[in-house]
């Protein structure tokens, strides 16, 4: 019983760090630092460049909402 424990525990193991490269190879770990900082962003500074940018975006927006 104890070897069939010790192959399962290996094998799984195993299953374990092969997801660990694909997810390493398809780049899931590339960018660990802007997640952390994502919720310190502040999202009205955005809409308001593109409000700028875009003004005909705003009037439009606006008719929707009459």
């Amino acid at each position: 019983m104890i070897f069939f424990l010790i192959g399962c525990s290996i094998l799984l193991a195993l299953l374990f760090l092969a997801a660990f490269f694909w997810a390493s190879k398809s780049g899931q770990h590339d960018d660990t630092y802007t997640p952390a900082v994502r919720i310190l962003f502040d999202d009205d500074v955005v809409k308001q460049e593109n409000e700028k940018q875009f003004p005909q975006d705003k009037e439009k927006d606006d008719e929707d909402h009459i």
